[in-house]
C-alpha cells in the first residue's frame, strides 16, 4: 500500500514537472497599466507578501496581483487595447488578464485536476519569475490583507467573476476551480458552481462544462429555476457533442 502511494506520487511529480516545462514556453509577456485608480488599490509582486500602493501610470507584470479594497476601485489597459475595470473587494492576478490558447488551457487544466486529486503537495502554486514592475515613485507597504480566509477567498471568488464579466472565460474557470478547491465553502452555493461550468462552455470546452453541469444537477440544494436551467445546459451540449 505504502510502496503504491509512493510510486503514485512520482508520476504525479513527474507530470508536474513536465507540465511546468511545457507551460514556461506558454508564459505570458504582455503588461498591463493602470489607468485610473480610487480608493484603496494595492499591488503585490511575484511570491512577496508585502503589498504597495498602486500609482496612475504603473506597469504590472503578469507575476504581480491586484488587490482592491472595500472602497477601491481600478481601471487597467490590458493587451490588445483592451480595458478591465476592478470593483471593489476583488483579488485578480495579472497572469490571468489574458486569453489562453486551446493547448495552455487544456494544459493548465490538467494541472488543476492534478491539484484537485486526492495528494496534497506542499505548494499548491507555480510562479513563473518575471522582470520586476516599473515603479513611478516609492511605494510604502499598505495594510495586511484581510487575515480571515473566507474574507480572502471571497475577494479571489470576486476576481474569478471580473474575468469571467470581462470575457476571460478560460482563466475565470481555471481560477473558479482553484478557488472551490481551496475554500469549499464556497462550492456549497449552486451559483458559484455554475459560474464554473458556464466559463468552460463560453471556452468550448463543452465537454467539461458538460460533466460540471451533470455534477451541479445532483445538487440538492439548486432552486427549481437552477435545475431547469442546468438540464436545459445539459440537453444543449449533448446535442452539440452528438
Amino acid at each position: 500500500m505504502e510502496k503504491s502511494l509512493i510510486e503514485k506520487g512520482t508520476v504525479m511529480k513527474i507530470l508536474i514537472g513536465v507540465l511546468l516545462c511545457v507551460l514556461v514556453s506558454f508564459a505570458p509577456g504582455q503588461n498591463i497599466i493602470v489607468r485610473k485608480i480610487h480608493g484603496d488599490v494595492s499591488v503585490r509582486h511575484g511570491v512577496t507578501e508585502a503589498w504597495t500602493k498602486v500609482s496612475v501610470g504603473d506597469v504590472l507584470k503578469p507575476d504581480d496581483t491586484m488587490r482592491i479594497g472595500v472602497e477601491g476601485r481600478a481601471d487597467l489597459l490590458a493587451g490588445g487595447g483592451k480595458h478591465l475595470v476592478l470593483p471593489p473587494e476583488v483579488l485578480v492576478d495579472m497572469s490571468d488578464v489574458r486569453d489562453l490558447t486551446p493547448e495552455e488551457l487544456m494544459l493548465k487544466l490538467t494541472m488543476e485536476k492534478v491539484r484537485s486529486s486526492s495528494y496534497q503537495w506542499k505548494s499548491d502554486e507555480m510562479h513563473i519569475p518575471n522582470a520586476p514592475v516599473v515603479h513611478g515613485a516609492d511605494r510604502t507597504p499598505s495594510d495586511p490583507l484581510i487575515e480571515n480566509k473566507s474574507e480572502i477567498g471571497r475577494f479571489e471568488w470576486n476576481g474569478a467573476k471580473v474575468l469571467f464579466d470581462n470575457g476571460y472565460y478560460s482563466t475565470s474557470a481555471l481560477k473558479a476551480m482553484d478557488v472551490l478547491r481551496r475554500y469549499p465553502q464556497l462550492g456549497e452555493n449552486p451559483e458559484n458552481r455554475l459560474l464554473v461550468a458556464e466559463a468552460l462552455e463560453k471556452a468550448n470546452l463543452r465537454r467539461e462544462a458538460m460533466n460540471e453541469y451533470i455534477s451541479i444537477s445532483r445538487s440538492a440544494s439548486m432552486t427549481e429555476v437552477q435545475q431547469l436551467l442546468v438540464q436545459s445546459r445539459i440537453r444543449k451540449l449533448q446535442k452539440q457533442l452528438n
